[in-house]
C-alpha cells in the first residue's frame, strides 16, 4: 500500500453552479494548506444567521480545487481518496463527476477515484463544503483535517484493514491479536502470504508470524494471528509504551500500525482498570478548535494541547462531541492521554435548525463504524460515548436507538466500554416544569439540573437506555452518584461532564464512590463559539447582554482551564489542587474595576472575574478581594512582610479562602496553614515598566505538513515580573523575514474582540499574546515582534526538509 499526504497544492473559492461555470477561469481562488478552515477568515457580523453559537461567522460554502497528476502505470490499480474531516455536507468530484459524498463534518471517509480517472494525465479533484446553522459552537468550514491518496495492489490490505487488540495480559504474557483483511480485486484466484512483524517501544522485533490466504476474485477474507509477548512493555497513562505492527502481502509497502499492549475493565466495586490498575478520570471535555488556527487540526497544535492539559494535571479528554482528529489520538497515545472518543451531539432530535439530526437516520450507522474503525486501535481511546445530552434517552423509541448503537459499537469493537452523555434533565426537559418555576432564569434557580436529573421522573424515564452501556455517563447530576448505588447497584457511572466551579465538591464524590470513574470538565481548553458563557456581566457595562449567549464581539466563550492561547486560568490551579496533585497555594485577585459593579450574569460554567496579578494602577488605597487556593485550614495575607488578612478555608467552597485587603504595590505573600503549621506559600509582586518578550516553543521545524512553532509574546518587566495592567496594554505587531514559514494566526485570550485570526496585529490581553508560525520549505525566517515604545524582539527559525 503506498499512502501519499496530499494537503498541499490546493486552491478555494466559493462553489460555481452551472450558470455561473463560465467565470470559473476569472473566479478568484486563494491557496490553501491542508489541513485548513476557510471559515476562520471570513468576516464576522452581529446579524450572522447562527449568532454567537457560531462566535457570529456567517455561513459558508468552499470549493477546494487541485490539480492531480495520475501516472499511467496506475491504471489496474485501486485508488481512493481519504478525507479525514471535510466540515460539512461535502461532495467530491473528479474531472467534474461527483464521486462520493458525506453530511457529517468530522467523519473519516474514503472515496474510489479509479472510474473517474483519466490516466497518464492531469485531473481535476474538487471537493465542495457547505455549513450553516448546524452547530451550537464554532465548526469551522472546509478541509480541517487532512487528505490522502491510496494507491493499492489488485490484492491489497484494505484500508483500515488491520486491528491489534490485548486479548489476554498475565502477569508476565500478553495475548495480541493482529487481524489483516485482505481483499482481491482482480479478476483471478490469488494467494498471498500474510507477514506480521511485532516490534517494541525501541523498535526491535518481538513476534513474528507468518501465513497464506487464497481468494478468489471479489472476495475478502480475515487473516488472525496471534503473538504470546513476554514481559511485555505495557501502556498506560504514566507510561505510555506504544508498540508498532507491520503487516505486508508478498514484499508489497507494509502496512503499519501503532498500538499498545493494555487490557480495561470497568465494574462497581472497582471501578475503572487499565491493566488491572485502578484509575480515576480527571477529565477535561474539549471541542476541537484550535483558537487563531480556526479548525484546522495540524499535528502539532493537537499535540500542544495534550501536553499544557497534561501538565495542568487531566489524565483524560472527552472528545466532545465529535471523534477526535487522528493527529490528536496519535498525540494522546503518545503522551499518555486517555480518551473518551464520542460519536454525536444529537440523534433524531435537532438542537440547530439545519444540523446532522436531518442526516441521523440515512447515516449514524456508518458515521459510527468510521469512527471506530479510525480510531479502534489507539491505546488512548478507553471509552467510546454514543452520543451526548440526547432528549431521545427520555423515551422508549430512543431507548430502542440507544441499544441499537451500542450494540453496533460492540459488535465492531467488543474491547471497550460504551457510554453516553446523558444529561437527565433534557431527557425529561417535558417535565421539568413539575419540579422547577421555568420562568426562573438559570443563573437564579439554584442546582436546577440535579434537582431535575434526580428526580423520579429522571430515573424512571432513563432507566432503559441507561441500561444498555456499560457506563453511564452523567452531565450535570452528581446526586445520582449515591442515588444510584442503592436504585441501580450494578451501575458504573462517570461524571462526563460538570461545572467547574464544583470540583471541590463533585471530587471528594468519586473518591467516595467506587462505582464513579471520574469526572470531566466542562471545559478543560476555551474555545470558539457558545461565546460568554463563561463570562461575567455587569450592570454597568451597557453593553452586556445579561444572557448565556452574550453579545457581538464576544468570540469565545471564556469558560475553561485553559485560555484560547493555552495559558492556565486561575480555575485550573484551583483543580489541580484538588486533585492533590499541587501542594503550593495558588493566589487570585479579581478584577477591582468590578468591586462595585453589580454582576448581572455569572453562570454556572464561570469561575471567579480574577487574574493572578497585583498590579493594579489607579486602584492605590481601594479595597480588593483576594482568592487562595490551598489545602488547608487557614490562610494569612502579608503586605510586604506585615499581615493584612486572615481567612478559614472552605467557607464558601472547598479549598478555596476569599479575604479582603487595601492594595498598595509591593509583595503580596499567601501563607497556608494547617494544625498551626505553614504547609506552603506563594507571591505575587507588583510589575515595573513593561519591556516585550517573546519566546518560541521550537526553534527548528519540519517543512512538512504538521509542525508549527508557538511564539509566546508577553510583557515583563526587567525582574520578569508579567505586566498585566490595562493601561499597560499594546498593539503587537509580529513581521515574518524569509520564504520558510508564514505567519498562520495570532491572538490573545481576550474573549470579547473584533481583531481577526489573521491579522499580523493583535492587542495583548492581561499582558500575553500568541502567535503561530507554519513551515512552508526548508530554510530560515526571521520573526520580529514590535509594539509601540518597547524594543523589537527577533527571533530565528530554521526549518528543515522532513525526513
Amino acid at each position: 500500500m503506498t499512502v501519499i499526504p496530499l494537503n498541499r497544492g490546493w486552491s478555494h473559492r466559493r462553489p460555481l453552479g452551472p450558470f455561473a461555470a463560465a467565470d470559473a477561469a476569472t473566479a478568484a481562488e486563494t491557496p490553501a494548506h491542508l489541513p485548513h478552515d476557510a471559515m476562520r477568515d471570513l468576516p464576522r457580523s452581529p446579524q450572522a444567521t447562527s449568532a454567537g453559537a457560531m462566535a457570529y461567522y456567517p455561513d459558508a460554502a468552499v470549493a477546494y480545487l487541485r490539480r492531480l497528476d495520475v501516472p499511467g502505470d496506475w491504471a489496474g490499480r485501486i485508488i481512493h481518496l481519504e478525507i479525514e474531516g471535510a466540515q460539512r455536507r461535502s461532495q467530491v468530484f473528479v474531472n467534474d463527476e461527483l464521486v462520493g459524498n458525506r453530511q457529517n463534518g468530522y467523519a473519516r471517509y474514503l472515496v474510489e477515484l479509479g472510474p473517474y480517472l483519466r490516466y497518464g494525465a492531469t485531473n481535476e479533484l474538487r471537493i465542495e463544503v457547505r455549513t450553516g446553522e448546524d452547530s451550537r459552537w464554532y465548526s469551522g468550514a472546509g478541509l480541517h483535517r487532512p487528505v490522502r491518496l491510496h494507491v493499492l495492489p489488485p490484492v491489497h490490505v484494505v484500508p483500515d484493514g488491520v486491528t491489534v487488540r490485548t486479548l489476554e495480559l498475565d502477569e508476565d504474557v500478553a495475548t495480541v491479536e493482529v487481524q489483516a483483511t485482505v481483499r482481491n480485486a482482480s479478476p483471478l484466484t490469488a494467494t498471498r502470504r500474510v507477514r506480521t512483524v511485532l516490534r517494541g517501544p525501541d523498535g526491535e522485533q518481538v513476534g513474528v508470524e507468518d501465513s497464506p490466504v487464497t481468494l478468489i476474485p471479489g472476495e475478502q477474507a480475515l487473516v488472525r494471528q496471534r503473538f504470546w509477548l513476554t514481559d511485555p512493555d505495557l501502556w498506560s497513562p504514566e507510561s505510555p509504551l506504544l508498540h508498532t505492527a507491520e503487516v505486508t502481502l508478498d514484499g508489497e509497502d507494509p502496512v503499519t500500525e501503532t498500538f499498545g499492549v493494555r487490557t480495561i475493565s470497568v465494574d462497581p466495586v472497582r471501578g475503572l482498570r487499565i491493566n488491572g490498575d485502578q484509575v480515576l478520570l480527571r477529565g477535561a471535555c474539549v471541542h476541537h478548535d484550535n483558537g487563531p488556527l480556526g479548525a484546522a487540526a495540524i499535528g502539532r497544535a493537537e499535540e500542544r494541547r495534550i501536553e499544557l492539559l497534561k501538565e495542568a494535571g487531566f489524565n483524560a479528554l472527552r472528545a466532545s462531541h465529535n471523534p477526535f482528529s487522528t493527529a490528536m489520538l496519535e498525540a494522546c497515545d503518545r503522551l499518555g492521554m486517555l480518551v473518551m472518543d464520542e460519536a454525536f451531539d444529537m440523534w433524531t432530535r435537532f438542537k440547530s435548525v439545519r444540523d446532522y439530526a436531518l442526516d441521523f437516520p440515512q447515516w449514524w450507522r456508518q458515521d459510527l463504524a468510521a469512527m471506530i474503525a479510525k480510531d479502534r486501535n489507539h491505546p488512548s481511546v478507553i471509552l467510546y460515548s454514543i452520543g451526548n445530552e440526547i432528549i431521545e434517552t427520555g423515551t422508549p423509541h430512543g431507548s430502542r436507538l440507544a441499544r441499537q448503537l451500542a450494540e453496533q459499537v460492540r459488535e465492531l469493537d467488543p474491547t471497550r466500554p460504551v457510554t453516553n452523555g446523558v444529561n437527565a434533565m433534557l431527557s425529561v426537559i417535558d417535565q421539568a416544569g413539575e419540579v422547577i418555576d421555568p420562568s426562573v432564569p438559570l443563573n437564579e434557580a439554584g442546582d436546577v439540573f440535579n434537582l431535575v436529573g434526580s428526580s423520579e421522573a429522571a430515573t424512571v424515564r432513563t432507566e432503559e437506555s441507561s441500561a444498555v452501556l456499560d457506563v453511564v455517563g452523567f452531565n450535570y447530576a452528581e446526586t445520582r452518584y449515591a442515588l444510584d448505588a442503592e436504585r441501580f447497584p450494578s451501575r458504573v457511572i462517570v461524571g462526563s461532564e460538570t461545572f467547574a466551579p464544583k470540583i471541590g465538591e463533585l471530587w471528594p464524590l468519586v473518591l467516595e464512590h467506587p462505582h464513579v470513574i471520574g469526572d470531566f470538565t466542562w471545559t478543560g481548553w476555551d474555545y470558539l463559539g457558545e461565546v460568554g458563557i463563561g463570562a461575567t456581566a455587569y450592570a454597568e457595562d451597557p453593553r452586556a447582554v445579561a444572557a448565556l449567549e452574550r453579545e457581538y464581539p464576544y468570540l469565545t466563550a471564556w469558560t475553561g482551564d485553559l485560555d484560547l492561547t493555552g495559558h492556565r486560568r486561575p480555575v485550573s490551579y484551583y483543580r489541580e489542587i484538588v486533585f492533590g496533585l499541587r501542594q503550593e497555594p495558588y493566589l487570585a485577585v479579581l478584577r477591582p474595576e468590578h468591586r462595585r459593579h453589580t454582576i448581572t450574569m455569572q453562570s454556572p460554567w464561570a469561575w471567579s472575574d480574577s487574574i493572578s496579578s497585583w498590579t493594579w494602577p489607579g486602584f492605590e488605597g481601594d479595597w480588593v478581594q483576594v482568592e487562595v487556593y490551598a489545602d488547608a485550614d487557614v490562610v494569612t495575607l502579608e503586605l510586604d512582610g506585615a499581615e493584612v488578612a486572615r481567612a478559614e478555608v472552605g467557607a464558601r467552597l472547598p479549598m478555596l479562602a476569599e479575604l479582603e485587603t487595601v492594595y498598595q504595590p509591593g509583595e503580596l505573600v499567601a501563607i497556608a496553614w494547617r494544625d498551626g503549621a505553614e504547609v506552603g506559600r506563594t507571591v505575587l509582586r507588583t510589575a515595573g515598566e513593561p519591556r516585550l518578550d517573546a519566546e518560541a516553543d521550537r526553534t527548528v521545524l519540519w517543512a512538512d505538513d504538521d509542525d508549527l512553532a508557538y511564539v509566546a509574546i508577553e510583557l515583563r518587566d526587567t525582574d520578569g515580573t508579567l505586566v498585566t495592567s490595562a493601561d499597560a496594554e499594546r498593539a503587537v505587531t509580529v513581521s515574518v523575514d524569509g520564504s520558510a514559514a508564514v505567519l498562520a494566526g495570532m491572538a490573545s485570550a481576550r474573549p470579547s474582540t473584533e481583531e481577526r485570526f489573521s491579522d499580523a496585529t493583535w492587542r495583548t490581553f492581561d499582558g500575553r499574546a500568541l502567535a503561530v508560525l507554519r513551515p512552508v520549505e526548508p530554510g530560515s525566517v526571521t520573526v520580529t515582534v514590535s509594539a509601540p515604545g518597547l524594543e523589537d524582539v527577533r527571533l530565528t527559525l530554521e526549518v528543515v526538509a522532513a525526513g
